[in-house]
């Protein structure tokens, strides 16, 4: 199994009670941190408002971010999970792409999907389009991007969509173009557009759902005539790991402790308690042996990439280096 971290960005209220000022000196040292350990990529989510509810608090942007890790990082790979098609013209997004990827010396990951967050969808001027729509908006996007980072160019006319010639140059560094991940756990339409065109896929869920939609997928690709095989699964996981049952249960109090001022009681409580359940389907908490465990259950179902968010990390990233000591080589 291979493995990703995020970088708290604040998206999740994950740095509240730092300084403004001093954000992004603790993004770095993160980032940094995952450059020089076992990971083998790191992440951010693209989203401009807090969840599970808007606020004032500062969520940084995922573009922006992914030059500025891809400057001060020497091995780590970087990805966005996931980038929102809706949110950029797609030929605009292969031309920023390319430029990290060479910022980056060729270490640039492409998530994509059709967005969710309608709250900011509509704030930002983007309307809200039906989920079929959304889709399409997707599907002709990737077509795009691929488009133009194997040929240099790109033209299409869709729907959503119009280039006519678009130059995308230099191409990337990474032979092909920069790898696609296609990110949801739609069964008709996300899955075939997986199929279709991705190296990775990242879908949810707990184990029986993750093993249907892995099997959704290959009936896609039997249709397609793409190899299922040579696309990596990835799941992301919500992760607290304590040496003791006892730790785990004071990290998720700290957690919780650190949202009810800005989510009050009720809502912290339940971000608190997907932590707190036995076998969430996007969560795992416990000792290392008990996340291993979960995640060993998921690899033999097929599961090749696992991609965690440690709330606490900005904060102490204690339970990060447990998990590195830990749970990495375990399964890696």
């Amino acid at each position: 199994m291979r493995f990703g971290i995020f970088i708290p960005q604040g998206w999740r209220f994950d740095l509240v009670g730092i300084p403004p000022e001093q954000h992004w000196a603790t993004m770095k040292g993160l980032a940094l941190a995952a450059d020089a350990g076992p990971w083998e990529s790191l992440w951010v989510y693209d989203h401009f408002h807090t969840t599970p509810v808007p606020s004032e608090e500062a969520t940084h942007e995922a573009w922006t971010l992914m030059a500025a890790f891809a400057a001060v990082t020497d091995r780590i790979r970087l990805g966005q999970m996931c980038t929102c098609m809706a949110y950029r013209n797609p030929a605009y997004l292969a031309k920023v792409a390319a430029t990290v990827d060479h910022v980056s010396g060729g270490r640039l990951e492409m998530g994509i999907g059709a967005g969710w967050y309608e709250h900011e969808w509509r704030a930002y001027g983007y309307g809200f389009p039906e989920a079929p729509e959304r889709l399409r908006m997707l599907d002709q996007g990737v077509q795009i991007m691929r488009q133009a980072w194997e040929t240099g160019s790109a033209t299409l006319q869709g729907e959503h969509y119009q280039v006519s010639g678009a130059i995308v140059r230099p191409l990337p560094v990474q032979a092909g173009g920069i790898p696609l991940w296609v990110a949801g756990g739609g069964e008709k339409v996300t899955l075939r557009i997986a199929a279709q065109h991705a190296r990775y896929t990242n879908f949810n869920g707990g184990a029986e759902e993750f093993a249907r939609k892995s099997e959704l997928l290959r009936g896609h690709c039997t249709k397609h005539g793409t190899d299922f095989d040579a696309i990596t699964r990835s799941s992301n996981f919500n992760t607290i790991v304590g040496a003791s049952e006892a730790e785990v249960s004071d990290r998720i109090d700290a957690v919780e402790a650190r949202l009810v001022p800005h989510l009050g009681a009720r809502r912290a409580a339940d971000v608190a308690a997907q932590y707190r359940e036995p076998s969430p389907a996007q969560a795992v908490a416990g000792t290392p042996e008990q996340v291993v465990d979960v995640l060993r259950e998921r690899r033999d179902l097929g599961l090749g990439y696992s991609i965690h968010y440690f709330p606490e990390s900005a904060y102490d990233r204690s339970g990060v280096e447990l998990f590195e000591r830990e749970v990495i080589p375990a399964l890696a």
